[in-house]
This record gives structure tokens, sequence and C-alpha cells, in this order.
């Protein structure tokens, strides 16, 4: 059996109906499970990017981005390893106000873990904390003893190490091979 990896797969597209169900078809054929997903507008306007994470080996990332890159609605696709991005997850806590109010170490269990405190009412106070996956795990388990009444967590959100910004370069060449293309 080979070492499986968590790789994070962007992808860069126009914004198209049904596209998430396409790429989604790709890991799923290739029985690899999403454990991430996060969809937003891109720093290019009119260009949205996917982030994906899943678990797999390094000859089927590459698989899966050839075959990611081969749908129309598709600019790029890449892969990337942990070591090449900067990410990000944000998880949302809701905890029962009367609790909090009666254990005066939450506050110091809201600062040492760098979270905030989003909102508070008189029935339930909803927490903010920003990290890796292990890190807002690490606050869940700590305030579940006050009792935990909902708990989310996003997809992972990336940007790569990298000093460039690869689907830049790429829409540049795309570019400049169509004006090639019209100068004939």
């Amino acid at each position: 059996m080979m070492d499986k990896t968590l790789y994070t797969v962007t992808v860069y597209s126009e914004n198209q109906v049904g596209l998430l169900n396409q790429i989604s078809i790709i890991f799923t054929r290739r029985r690899l499970n999403i454990e991430s997903l996060s969809v937003s507008a891109s720093a290019i306007e009119g260009v949205h990017k996917f982030t994906i994470t899943t678990w797999s080996d390094l000859d089927t990332m590459i698989k899966v981005v050839k075959q990611i890159e081969k749908k129309i609605d598709v600019l790029k696709a890449f892969y990337y390893t942990d070591d090449e991005i900067v990410y990000q997850e944000v998880a949302l806590y809701k905890v029962a106000t009367d609790k909090l109010l009666d254990d005066s170490s939450i506050e110091e269990l809201v600062r040492r873990h760098n979270a905030r405190i989003l909102e508070v009412n008189r029935t339930y106070t909803v927490i903010e904390k920003s990290g890796h996956p292990e890190e807002t795990q690490q606050l869940f388990e700590e305030l579940s003893k006050y009792g935990v009444m909902q708990f989310v967590r996003s997809g992972r959100v990336a940007i790569t190490k990298s000093t460039v910004e690869h689907v830049s370069i790429f829409l540049e060449e795309q570019e400049g091979r169509r004006n090639n293309g019209e100068n004939r």
C-alpha cells in the first residue's frame, strides 16, 4: 500500500453551475474522500477558486489534476502539500452563556487560544477561532466541559508560499497565445 499524504488541490474556474458536481465526481471515481472544500471568488476578476483537501498518493493526485483540467470551465488546477502553502480554517463554537458566566476560567481559555467572542446573549455565546484543524479541535475539546451546543469548522483556505501566482502566469500565457493568433 502506498503512503497517503494530505494534498490541497486548488482549481481556478469560471463560475458555472454544475462544475462543483463535475469536480467531485472525479474524486469519487478515484475513491478519494474530500476532507474539506471551500469555494470563493479569487483575486482575479471573474475567476473562482476551489480549495479541496484529500488524502492520496502523488501518482493519483497528478491524474486527478489532469482530469480536472479537462473540464471546459476549468482554467487551471494545482496540487500542493502542506509545506508549500499557508492555510487556515475558521471554527465557530456555541456555548450556553450561563455556564460560561459560572466559570471564570473561560476568559483565560479564550485568550490562550487566541479566539474571540462574536456574540453574547442570554442564551448562548458564540466563539470564533481560526487556525489549523488541530488547533480548532483542541479548543472544541476544552470547551466541551462547558457543553458545546453547536460546532462548525470551515473548509481550508490556502495560498501558496510561491512568490508568483501560477494561475496569473497561465492566464497571461493564454492571452499572449490569443493575441499571437489574431496577429497572423
